[in-house]
């Protein structure tokens, strides 16, 4: 396949493109600076792309979005956040929806704060929204694939959870502090993490390149756990106690109260009904499982 990709210098978009590349596949990437060899540049914000790009293409795999957990919540980032996603996947839709020859496939991102903060609610992708930032950011970057989907184009909305790889992401931020004993649990500890390996959000996203799926599909693994699950459980990986609750008065002074309820403090218990029912084999269907297939490739 030929296959168009924005946000792949990410880090599930290096992993994804790696992944199709040793498959045989060619990826195209669409990048913001002067492109390299197999790059395109496109700029979202000035409504640029050529869509000579889209030749050939059998596929396109939307990633794009500034990073959520990297900066405070001011209300400029969270602007930044909602447009960063939106101008970048209303490009491309808008853009293939005028094509003679149309891929045939749009994987679109998203995420499932979808759901909002459910408490121990087990959550399927026929579960509604909730009325907060995360979810609102979500349902806006979902509904922006709309003229894709009117043009018959098969677009999955990837609700991807808290992705576990060594190499960035949330779990490359807790290391530091595990590693040295100081890790623990956030505030109660009985918000729920919807975690997935970097080596099943790539199979997952693969697998839905050629399925028959379209609308929403849970990126996570079958097993969510709490965060007092989770805590104990990479403490036990890295042999290291968890027994003290990290406060949760630094990171709020730190990164704003909002950005730390919503990303430490809240969660939600989310199943990926889809995936499983569609035939996708998990590699690590437990936690244990996975931090250490992930961590020992660190």
């Amino acid at each position: 396949m030929r296959i168009l990709m924005s946000g792949g210098s990410g880090l599930i978009g290096t992993a994804v493109g790696s992944r199709l590349e040793a498959e045989g596949h060619t990826v195209v990437r669409l990048v913001r600076r002067p492109p390299k060899a197999g790059e395109l540049t496109w700029d979202p914000v000035a409504g640029t792309l050529d869509p000579a790009a889209f030749d050939g293409c059998d596929a396109v795999i939307n990633l794009s979005g500034a990073n959520i957990g990297d900066k405070r919540w001011t209300d400029q980032y969270k602007a930044e956040l909602v447009s960063s996603r939106l101008l970048a996947t209303e490009l491309l839709a808008n853009t293939m929806a005028d094509l003679d020859h149309k891929p045939e496939v749009f994987l679109s991102g998203s995420a499932v704060g979808w759901y909002g903060d459910r408490g121990d609610e087990r959550l399927d992708e026929l579960s509604a929204p909730r009325d907060d930032f995360l979810s609102d950011l979500c349902q806006q970057w979902e509904a922006a694939t709309a003229v894709a989907e009117k043009v018959c184009i098969r677009t999955v909305h990837l609700r991807t959870g808290i992705v576990l790889s060594a190499k960035g992401g949330a779990l490359k931020k807790q290391l530091p502090l595990f590693k040295l004993g100081l890790g623990g649990r956030f505030g109660n500890g009985h918000q729920w993490q919807s975690w997935i390996s970097i080596d099943d959000e790539v199979g997952a996203i693969v697998h839905l390149l050629t399925s028959e799926i379209c609308g929403a599909v849970n990126l996570t693994a079958p097993n969510p756990v709490t965060n007092i699950e989770f805590t104990a459980t990479l403490a036990k990986v890295l042999h290291r106690p968890a027994v003290l609750p990290v406060p949760t008065f630094g990171p709020k002074l730190l990164l704003g109260r909002e950005m730390v309820d919503s990303l430490m403090l809240r969660g939600q218990r989310v199943l990926p009904t889809v995936l499983q029912r569609s035939g996708y084999e998990f590699q690590h269907t437990t936690l244990d499982a996975a931090l250490r297939d992930v961590l020992h490739r660190s």
